[in-house]
């Protein structure tokens, strides 16, 4: 395999990218009812298998943003109208949207619409998921006990920022699902944890301090 971050699989339509620095192997991709993907065949991607629109759909399943794609039609993934942060069961925080994250280099296309974002603490990858919450044995099963100040429009942009050793600061119309899937907050701005140790997780609660954590 190539030791280039992204790889590219052309299609005579559609092109798909797939980007090594954000895949968590949540697998969406190999276990969608077509053959765009196969893990056992080389290459794995193949766009020229499936309709472009079959295309499209898989890679915007992908919850990382590790997947994207180049439609020659010039049709592009639009941010859905609901910006949305959801912390997963003691895995990490999944943002949809139309995300400006800090930390994102240029090329990688997916995070502009899908980010796992480390809320561990332990990725080396932050601040991505790169799975670390596995071997860390993190546990937050993503319940959600404040309501929020609520909202007067949903979607626009939403900005993630990192401040130094401490938490996200998620500002922008917010949408916090819990775990459960309901629609839990919603509010302009939001102090997330990213240290793993706060006792009102998904909020910040200061623990960081204590925890001496360390990001940067």
């Amino acid at each position: 395999m190539s030791d280039q971050p992204i790889t590219t699989f052309p299609g005579d339509e559609i092109d798909v990218r797939w980007d090594k620095r954000l895949c968590i192997h949540v697998s969406e991709c190999v276990t969608a009812n077509n053959t765009l993907f196969d893990g056992g065949r080389e290459p794995w991607c193949v766009p020229n298998d499936v309709s472009r629109a079959e295309v499209r759909d898989v890679c915007e399943r992908c919850p990382s943003g590790a997947l994207s794609y180049t439609d020659k039609t010039g049709a592009a993934e639009q941010a859905p109208d609901e910006n949305t942060v959801t912390p997963v069961y003691n895995g990490p925080l999944y943002a949809t949207g139309r995300l400006d994250i800090d930390g994102a280099q240029p090329d990688m296309q997916g995070v502009s619409y899908r980010a796992a974002l480390c809320r561990c603490g332990a990725s080396k990858n932050k601040p991505f998921c790169d799975n670390s919450h596995l071997d860390a044995s993190f546990q937050d099963f993503g319940a959600v006990g404040d309501k929020g100040p609520g909202l007067t429009a949903t979607g626009g942009p939403l900005k993630v920022r990192s401040m130094p050793n401490g938490p996200l600061i998620v500002e922008g119309n917010l949408t916090i699902r819990a775990g459960s899937g309901r629609t839990a907050w919603q509010g302009e701005k939001a102090v997330l944890c990213r240290c793993g140790a706060s006792k009102k997780k998904p909020f910040c609660d200061g623990s960081h301090k204590k925890a001496g954590f360390e990001a940067e």
